[in-house]
């Protein structure tokens, strides 16, 4: 078959067994950041999933796709999912249900010790209000093993009201579908560094529950492609994100039913950008905001793909990226939560970017 022939169902066969809901049919480009990657002395470039064409945008359509594949071959008539009051998969869960005609439940949590009337009412809130989803505050425990909980204590209640839901777990003690877009997303990117005949050095991503970090990170090594990827830290500290990631990567592996191995080696989590923590903004995410716009006209947020540039920014001031080195960076959307924190952002206003020490 000739290079141009193959999909990513060629590279990873074992993706067929899971039912997709299809919600985007052309991948987004990757583009150079040539005025950003002469500032941190490397060649970068940014794979655009803030582009994929529901809502906004971000990396939780690759995901949703095997969820709600799921759940349309379940025939669910509805869905329930758990986040953070500002966060993007929810909005994201709430857009794709209504394309596909399911209803939308939506649980939001308070993680972030921050209530101001931007941050409350706008961004990916007020998203979720324009496309009519149920909304549940849940201000309970803030461990994911009582946010699924109390989720599925909701679903209860929707299959008592007649209803079908499907449930979108965030614990890890649920199997990682979503992290199957991720794997996808590798192989996508394979086939197009081989097209092209050059390959990237390091693959720059936000790393959270995991599954777009898992995911892609099996995906690679199940097509050959051995590739150093970096996790960003946006939730937990390295030492605990590694041992997920490991075991995410590994059962994503598993049900791709590939031989690949991952090794302790494989896992690259970095938490230098991470406090104060989760959602919540520092220097180093204001300056990486502002790098992007003003080399490139880049937008990013400040809670995943701000902080995850600004911890790109911080692995090449520490040399672990070296100069010279090709790194692409994964853009995963989350542009609505810029709205939610202007008052952060404003902030800053007379503050001068660090030095990266390039």
């Amino acid at each position: 078959m000739a290079l141009h022939d193959l999909s990513e169902l060629d590279l990873l066969p074992g993706l067929a067994e899971y039912p997709r809901a299809a919600l985007f049919s052309t991948p987004p480009e990757i583009e150079p950041l040539p005025r950003l990657g002469a500032r941190l002395g490397i060649a970068l470039e940014v794979k655009r999933d803030d582009l994929l064409p529901i809502a906004m945008g971000g990396n939780k359509v690759r995901q949703l796709e095997y969820y709600l594949g799921e759940a349309l071959a379940q025939n669910a008539d509805s869905v329930l999912i758990t986040g953070a009051v500002q966060s993007n998969f929810v909005r994201l869960c709430a857009a794709s249900a209504r394309k596909l005609g399911l209803e939308p439940h939506i649980q939001l949590e308070n993680r972030v010790p921050k209530d101001d009337a931007a941050y409350v009412r706008s961004g990916n809130v007020l998203l979720n209000q324009l496309l009519g989803a149920t909304i549940y505050p849940y201000v309970g425990d803030q461990s994911e093993a009582a946010a699924d909980a109390n989720l599925d204590a909701i679903a209860d209640d929707l299959r008592r009201a007649g209803k079908s839901p499907y449930v979108i777990h965030l614990g890890t003690g649920h199997p990682p579908l979503g992290g199957l877009g991720y794997a996808r997303a590798a192989a996508e990117m394979y086939l197009d560094y081989q097209s092209r005949g050059e390959w990237p050095d390091h693959v720059v991503l936000g790393s959270g529950s995991g599954l777009t970090h898992g995911g892609f990170l099996a995906g690679a090594r199940a097509v050959g492609w051995d590739v150093a990827v970096h996790g960003i830290c946006v939730r937990r500290p390295a030492q605990e994100q590694a041992p997920r990631i490991l075991a995410r990567t590994r059962e994503i592996c598993t049900m791709l039913s590939s031989d690949c191995e991952i090794a302790q080696s494989d896992i690259r989590v970095d938490d230098s950008t991470l406090a104060p923590g989760y959602g919540q903004m520092n220097a180093s995410v204001r300056d990486a905001i502002r790098y992007g716009a003003l080399d490139e006209g880049l937008l990013v947020d400040p809670v995943y793909t701000g902080r995850a540039l600004a911890g790109l920014i911080a692995l090449t001031r520490s040399g672990v990226i070296a100069r010279g080195q090709r790194v692409v960076f994964i853009h995963t959307g989350g542009l609505p939560a810029i709205f939610a924190y202007q008052d952060d952002l404003r902030a800053g206003d007379d503050q001068g970017g660090p030095d990266t020490g390039r």
